[in-house]
């Protein structure tokens, strides 16, 4: 089979599509001829030598992919050769073929084409495993996403706008914060040339917001405060803004906020099971009723994933940037 290969640690012109061993399915597994993958920051780390796979892990990038079952591994039962699937991966998406637990599958769902679910199952999970399940966004509640034109964001979005609450967000350029607002977005604010924090203030009389779902890290943290509410819910995922920074734990105490960090690539795989499952059992049936819906920028050809990697890094995209293998 071929596969992207990262040869060492650089730019988008290490990954090379090449031949590489084949993968059988092992105890628990499905064999899948993946159709398409997504491209995440998280593959961008890891080219740079930043994110080494966990281990076990296939050592080629891709965190998600759709396609089709071509084997089943000892012990399988409730999926079938041929069965349509999207899955939520700790590797290997970038191949013509991927090993994966049967606790990551999903369904291609309702009324979405193979090809697009593999923008879903990266996005899905991790919005509905930090604002849902960790965060516990309710009904009439206030939210707030960096990046809202970003895979993440264009989700994080819709499912924060399909359980009733308000939603904040920010973005750098008019073009992505008119497509928050077409999403769903109340409130889309300019990160570039407004303060976010001081925004919320206004449009919340002073309160702040319930929940926040960060991507930044060090760089926004204490504003991240700042703009909470009373017992508000702070999650970072991701350190695009640096590592380290200093917090106000006196400003936690008074709002009885909380503040968690999680990552889902490494998590063990009873808990990507919950999560899984989960988003199987709430966000499938919003996209089956065209309540929710992948955003895709655009799709390319894994020979072109040097120029994928490249458009990402640029973040000129809105939404996913989908590669297509063997559709």
């Amino acid at each position: 089979m071929y596969a992207i290969t990262i040869g060492s640690p650089g730019g988008p012109e290490v990954l090379t599509w090449t031949e590489v061993p084949d993968e059988e399915p092992g105890p628990g597994e499905v064999l899948v001829e993946v159709a398409a993958t997504a491209v995440n920051r998280a593959d961008l780390m890891q080219r740079q030598g930043f994110y080494a796979p966990p281990p076990g892990a296939s050592e080629y990038p891709g965190l998600e992919a759709s396609g089709r079952i071509v084997k089943l591994g000892a012990g399988v039962a409730g999926w079938g050769v041929g069965d349509e699937v999207c899955a939520l991966l700790a590797g290997g998406g970038y191949a013509q073929y991927v090993r994966v637990p049967v606790g990551q599958l999903l369904p291609v769902p309702d009324g979405v084409g193979v090809v697009e679910a593999a923008a879903l199952p990266e996005v899905t999970a991790t919005v509905w495993s930090n604002v849902f399940m960790v965060a516990h966004l309710r009904p009439g509640e206030s939210f707030l996403v960096h990046g809202g034109s970003s895979g993440v964001g264009t989700m994080a979005i819709q499912l924060a706008r399909a359980v009733g609450a308000k939603i904040f967000t920010t973005a750098g350029s008019a073009e992505k914060l008119d497509r928050c607002r077409a999403l769903g977005a109340d409130v889309a604010i300019d990160y570039r040339n407004e303060d976010f924090v001081a925004r919320i203030a206004e449009e919340t009389g002073g309160a702040g917001v319930d929940v926040i779902l960060d991507n930044m890290g060090a760089k926004y943290l204490a504003r991240n405060v700042d703009a909470l509410a009373v017992n508000g819910r702070l999650v970072v995922i991701g350190l695009q803004g640096g590592r380290k920074a200093e917090i106000d734990l006196n400003k936690l105490l008074t709002k009885r906020a909380a503040l968690a960090a999680t990552s889902l690539r490494a998590r063990p795989l009873a808990e990507k099971t919950a999560i899984v499952a989960a988003v199987r059992e709430h966000v499938w049936p919003l996209i089956a009723a065209d309540r929710v819906r992948p955003v895709v920028d655009r799709k390319l050809p894994i020979t072109e994933a040097v120029e994928a990697h490249r458009l990402v890094e640029s973040s000129a995209h809105i939404g996913k940037v989908i590669l297509t293998v063997g559709a």
